[in-house]
Protein backbone atom coordinates (compact mmCIF):
# COMPACT_ATOMS: atom_id res chain seq x y z
CA UNK A 1 0.00 0.00 0.00
CA UNK A 2 1.20 3.35 -0.93
CA UNK A 3 2.24 5.78 2.22
CA UNK A 4 -0.06 8.47 1.25
CA UNK A 5 -2.97 6.17 0.03
CA UNK A 6 -6.34 6.11 2.36
CA UNK A 7 -8.46 3.10 2.16
CA UNK A 8 -12.06 4.39 1.48
CA UNK A 9 -14.66 4.03 3.89
CA UNK A 10 -16.47 0.19 2.97
CA UNK A 11 -19.74 1.26 3.75
CA UNK A 12 -22.35 1.22 0.72
CA UNK A 13 -22.59 4.37 -1.06
CA UNK A 14 -25.54 6.08 -2.08
CA UNK A 15 -28.51 3.73 -3.23
CA UNK A 16 -28.24 5.87 -6.83
CA UNK A 17 -24.51 4.55 -7.20
CA UNK A 18 -24.46 0.52 -7.48
CA UNK A 19 -20.92 0.77 -6.83
CA UNK A 20 -18.92 0.39 -3.35
CA UNK A 21 -15.49 2.60 -3.22
CA UNK A 22 -12.85 0.17 -1.64
CA UNK A 23 -10.02 2.40 -2.19
CA UNK A 24 -8.66 5.69 -3.79
CA UNK A 25 -5.63 7.73 -4.13
CA UNK A 26 -4.34 10.35 -6.51
CA UNK A 27 -4.13 7.97 -9.33
CA UNK A 28 -6.09 4.64 -9.13
CA UNK A 29 -9.99 4.24 -7.90
CA UNK A 30 -10.92 0.88 -7.01
CA UNK A 31 -14.80 -0.24 -6.85
CA UNK A 32 -17.01 -2.90 -6.31
CA UNK A 33 -19.25 -3.61 -9.59
CA UNK A 34 -22.34 -5.73 -8.95
CA UNK A 35 -23.15 -8.24 -11.31
CA UNK A 36 -25.99 -6.82 -14.34
CA UNK A 37 -23.84 -3.45 -14.60
CA UNK A 38 -21.96 -2.66 -17.53
CA UNK A 39 -18.42 -1.42 -17.41
CA UNK A 40 -19.23 1.31 -20.58
CA UNK A 41 -20.71 1.14 -23.26
CA UNK A 42 -21.07 -1.07 -25.57
CA UNK A 43 -21.92 -1.69 -29.58
CA UNK A 44 -23.58 -4.98 -28.04
CA UNK A 45 -25.95 -3.52 -25.51
CA UNK A 46 -26.70 -0.20 -27.70
CA UNK A 47 -29.79 0.86 -25.41
CA UNK A 48 -28.33 0.75 -22.02
CA UNK A 49 -27.44 3.57 -20.30
CA UNK A 50 -26.28 2.90 -16.69
CA UNK A 51 -22.57 1.97 -17.25
CA UNK A 52 -20.16 1.49 -14.70
CA UNK A 53 -17.92 4.53 -16.07
CA UNK A 54 -20.25 6.97 -15.15
CA UNK A 55 -21.21 5.82 -11.68
CA UNK A 56 -17.30 5.53 -11.10
CA UNK A 57 -16.67 8.98 -12.21
CA UNK A 58 -19.37 10.07 -9.76
CA UNK A 59 -17.48 9.08 -6.98
CA UNK A 60 -14.42 10.50 -8.48
CA UNK A 61 -16.06 14.56 -8.30
CA UNK A 62 -17.24 14.41 -11.47
CA UNK A 63 -13.81 14.43 -12.50
CA UNK A 64 -13.26 11.85 -16.05
CA UNK A 65 -11.80 8.15 -14.96
CA UNK A 66 -10.17 5.72 -17.24
CA UNK A 67 -11.18 2.01 -17.13
CA UNK A 68 -7.82 0.10 -17.31
CA UNK A 69 -9.20 -3.44 -17.04
CA UNK A 70 -13.14 -5.09 -17.98
CA UNK A 71 -15.72 -7.37 -16.19
CA UNK A 72 -18.51 -8.91 -18.36
CA UNK A 73 -21.64 -7.67 -17.33
CA UNK A 74 -22.49 -10.45 -15.20
CA UNK A 75 -19.54 -10.88 -13.50
CA UNK A 76 -19.76 -9.02 -10.02
CA UNK A 77 -16.63 -7.89 -8.26
CA UNK A 78 -12.89 -5.70 -8.31
CA UNK A 79 -12.76 -2.96 -10.86
CA UNK A 80 -9.85 -0.53 -10.98
CA UNK A 81 -9.98 3.01 -13.08
CA UNK A 82 -7.25 5.46 -13.30
CA UNK A 83 -7.70 8.98 -11.94
CA UNK A 84 -5.56 10.70 -15.52
CA UNK A 85 -4.19 9.22 -18.71
CA UNK A 86 -0.74 8.74 -17.95
CA UNK A 87 -1.77 6.49 -15.34
CA UNK A 88 -4.12 4.43 -17.20
CA UNK A 89 -1.32 3.99 -19.77
CA UNK A 90 1.23 2.25 -17.27
CA UNK A 91 -1.17 0.08 -16.00
CA UNK A 92 -2.93 -0.98 -19.18
CA UNK A 93 0.57 -1.58 -20.49
CA UNK A 94 1.14 -3.80 -16.91
CA UNK A 95 -2.27 -5.72 -17.46
CA UNK A 96 -1.06 -6.53 -21.42
CA UNK A 97 2.14 -7.64 -19.91
CA UNK A 98 0.75 -9.90 -17.61
CA UNK A 99 2.29 -8.36 -14.45
CA UNK A 100 -1.00 -7.79 -12.79
CA UNK A 101 -2.03 -10.93 -10.89
CA UNK A 102 -5.84 -11.55 -10.92
CA UNK A 103 -8.36 -13.97 -8.71
CA UNK A 104 -11.66 -15.06 -9.41
CA UNK A 105 -13.89 -17.06 -7.23
CA UNK A 106 -16.52 -19.53 -8.93
CA UNK A 107 -18.75 -21.69 -7.97
CA UNK A 108 -19.12 -24.45 -10.62
CA UNK A 109 -21.18 -27.88 -11.50
CA UNK A 110 -19.28 -31.01 -10.40
CA UNK A 111 -15.95 -31.77 -8.39
CA UNK A 112 -13.11 -30.12 -10.07
CA UNK A 113 -9.39 -31.20 -9.37
CA UNK A 114 -7.49 -29.91 -6.61
CA UNK A 115 -5.34 -27.75 -9.11
CA UNK A 116 -4.36 -27.37 -12.32
CA UNK A 117 -3.87 -25.68 -15.87
CA UNK A 118 -6.39 -25.31 -18.41
CA UNK A 119 -3.90 -24.30 -21.64
CA UNK A 120 -6.53 -23.95 -24.42
CA UNK A 121 -6.71 -21.75 -27.12
CA UNK A 122 -10.19 -19.49 -27.64
CA UNK A 123 -11.59 -18.28 -30.61
CA UNK A 124 -11.43 -14.37 -30.79
CA UNK A 125 -15.68 -13.14 -30.34
CA UNK A 126 -16.43 -10.73 -33.28
CA UNK A 127 -17.25 -7.74 -32.30
CA UNK A 128 -19.95 -6.55 -34.78
CA UNK A 129 -22.80 -9.31 -34.32
CA UNK A 130 -22.81 -9.05 -38.62
CA UNK A 131 -19.61 -10.68 -38.51
CA UNK A 132 -20.13 -13.50 -36.09
CA UNK A 133 -19.94 -16.41 -38.83
CA UNK A 134 -16.92 -14.96 -40.75
CA UNK A 135 -13.63 -17.41 -39.53
CA UNK A 136 -12.17 -15.78 -36.56
CA UNK A 137 -8.63 -16.32 -35.72
CA UNK A 138 -7.26 -18.42 -32.51
CA UNK A 139 -5.80 -16.98 -29.26
CA UNK A 140 -3.86 -18.62 -26.70
CA UNK A 141 -5.75 -18.84 -23.44
CA UNK A 142 -4.61 -20.35 -19.92
CA UNK A 143 -5.96 -20.32 -16.44
CA UNK A 144 -5.38 -21.91 -13.43
CA UNK A 145 -7.50 -22.74 -10.64
CA UNK A 146 -7.50 -24.18 -7.22
CA UNK A 147 -10.29 -25.86 -5.30
CA UNK A 148 -11.34 -24.44 -2.24
CA UNK A 149 -14.42 -26.51 -1.21
CA UNK A 150 -16.52 -29.13 -2.45
CA UNK A 151 -20.27 -29.99 -1.43
CA UNK A 152 -23.46 -32.86 -2.56
CA UNK A 153 -26.22 -31.96 -2.44
CA UNK A 154 -29.58 -34.30 -1.94
CA UNK A 155 -31.15 -32.85 -5.26
CA UNK A 156 -31.68 -34.07 -8.91
CA UNK A 157 -31.12 -32.28 -11.76
CA UNK A 158 -29.69 -34.31 -14.42
CA UNK A 159 -30.98 -37.99 -13.58
CA UNK A 160 -28.19 -38.47 -10.88
CA UNK A 161 -29.78 -39.02 -7.10
CA UNK A 162 -27.75 -36.05 -5.87
CA UNK A 163 -25.79 -32.71 -7.06
CA UNK A 164 -22.58 -32.09 -7.00
CA UNK A 165 -20.40 -28.19 -6.83
CA UNK A 166 -17.25 -27.11 -6.42
CA UNK A 167 -15.84 -23.42 -5.05
CA UNK A 168 -12.99 -22.88 -6.81
CA UNK A 169 -10.30 -19.85 -7.15
CA UNK A 170 -9.27 -18.92 -10.58
CA UNK A 171 -5.98 -17.38 -12.00
CA UNK A 172 -6.32 -16.11 -15.61
CA UNK A 173 -2.75 -15.86 -17.21
CA UNK A 174 -4.11 -14.25 -20.45
CA UNK A 175 -7.34 -12.36 -21.02
CA UNK A 176 -9.62 -13.74 -23.37
CA UNK A 177 -13.06 -12.60 -23.84
CA UNK A 178 -15.69 -14.48 -21.46
CA UNK A 179 -11.85 -16.79 -20.94
CA UNK A 180 -13.08 -18.07 -17.53
CA UNK A 181 -16.48 -18.66 -18.49
CA UNK A 182 -15.74 -20.69 -21.76
CA UNK A 183 -13.19 -22.71 -19.87
CA UNK A 184 -15.00 -23.62 -17.17
CA UNK A 185 -17.21 -25.05 -20.13
CA UNK A 186 -14.58 -26.51 -21.88
CA UNK A 187 -13.60 -29.20 -18.71
CA UNK A 188 -17.19 -29.76 -18.55
CA UNK A 189 -17.18 -27.85 -14.92
CA UNK A 190 -19.67 -24.88 -16.25
CA UNK A 191 -20.17 -21.92 -14.10
CA UNK A 192 -23.33 -21.88 -11.86
CA UNK A 193 -25.82 -18.74 -13.27
CA UNK A 194 -24.11 -18.71 -17.08
CA UNK A 195 -26.66 -18.36 -19.21
CA UNK A 196 -24.23 -18.42 -22.37
CA UNK A 197 -21.78 -21.49 -21.46
CA UNK A 198 -23.76 -22.87 -18.65
CA UNK A 199 -26.73 -26.40 -18.04
CA UNK A 200 -30.09 -25.01 -18.02
CA UNK A 201 -31.02 -27.31 -15.41
CA UNK A 202 -28.44 -26.20 -12.91
CA UNK A 203 -29.18 -22.67 -13.28
CA UNK A 204 -33.03 -23.19 -13.27
CA UNK A 205 -32.62 -25.04 -9.65
CA UNK A 206 -30.36 -21.83 -8.06
CA UNK A 207 -32.70 -18.81 -9.50
CA UNK A 208 -35.63 -21.18 -8.19
CA UNK A 209 -34.36 -22.37 -4.69
CA UNK A 210 -32.88 -19.08 -4.06
CA UNK A 211 -35.19 -16.01 -6.23
CA UNK A 212 -33.09 -14.62 -8.36
CA UNK A 213 -30.95 -15.82 -11.25
CA UNK A 214 -27.23 -14.87 -11.38
CA UNK A 215 -23.36 -15.67 -12.69
CA UNK A 216 -21.16 -17.39 -9.86
CA UNK A 217 -18.51 -15.85 -10.97
CA UNK A 218 -16.22 -12.93 -8.69
CA UNK A 219 -13.47 -10.89 -9.11
CA UNK A 220 -12.18 -10.63 -5.73
CA UNK A 221 -7.81 -10.11 -5.90
CA UNK A 222 -5.71 -7.51 -8.01
CA UNK A 223 -2.10 -7.74 -7.08
CA UNK A 224 0.18 -5.24 -9.11
CA UNK A 225 3.21 -3.31 -8.85
CA UNK A 226 1.47 0.72 -8.41
CA UNK A 227 1.86 2.45 -11.90
CA UNK A 228 3.36 5.55 -10.16
CA UNK A 229 4.84 4.70 -6.65
CA UNK A 230 6.67 1.91 -7.70
CA UNK A 231 5.01 -0.31 -4.29
CA UNK A 232 3.64 -3.26 -4.69
CA UNK A 233 -0.44 -2.99 -4.37
CA UNK A 234 -2.74 -5.96 -3.07
CA UNK A 235 -6.61 -5.14 -4.09
CA UNK A 236 -9.19 -7.03 -2.33
CA UNK A 237 -13.19 -7.26 -2.60
CA UNK A 238 -14.93 -9.90 -0.58
CA UNK A 239 -18.23 -11.46 -2.91
CA UNK A 240 -21.38 -9.27 -2.41
CA UNK A 241 -24.24 -11.14 0.16
CA UNK A 242 -26.32 -12.26 -2.78
CA UNK A 243 -23.31 -14.28 -3.79
CA UNK A 244 -22.44 -15.60 -0.21
CA UNK A 245 -25.81 -16.41 0.30
CA UNK A 246 -26.10 -19.26 -2.93
CA UNK A 247 -22.59 -20.83 -1.09
CA UNK A 248 -24.60 -21.39 1.98
CA UNK A 249 -25.08 -25.13 0.00
CA UNK A 250 -21.42 -25.53 1.25
CA UNK A 251 -21.08 -27.49 4.69
CA UNK A 252 -17.40 -26.16 5.40
CA UNK A 253 -16.75 -22.56 6.65
CA UNK A 254 -15.26 -20.42 3.67
CA UNK A 255 -13.07 -17.75 5.87
CA UNK A 256 -11.15 -17.12 2.63
CA UNK A 257 -14.15 -15.83 1.27
CA UNK A 258 -15.43 -13.83 4.13
CA UNK A 259 -12.65 -11.41 4.00
CA UNK A 260 -13.70 -7.85 4.06
CA UNK A 261 -12.92 -5.24 1.46
CA UNK A 262 -9.93 -4.13 1.88
CA UNK A 263 -6.18 -3.19 0.51
CA UNK A 264 -2.89 -4.81 1.69
CA UNK A 265 0.48 -3.81 1.56
CA UNK A 266 2.08 -6.46 -0.02
CA UNK A 267 5.27 -8.10 1.25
Amino acid sequence: MTANAVPAETTPDSPANPLTELYRDKWLLAVHKPAGLLVHRSPIDKHETEFALQYARALNGGAHVYPVHRLDRPTSGLLVFARDAETASRLGQAMMANAVKKTYVAMVRGWMPEEGVINHALKEHAVDRRLKHEPMPLREALTRYERLATTEIPVEIEGYPSSRYSLVALYPETGRKHQLRRHMQHISHPIIGDTNYGRTRHNQYFAERFGHSRLMLAATDLRFTHPVTGEPLHLRAAPDAEFLRVLSIFDEPLPRLMASRSVEPVC
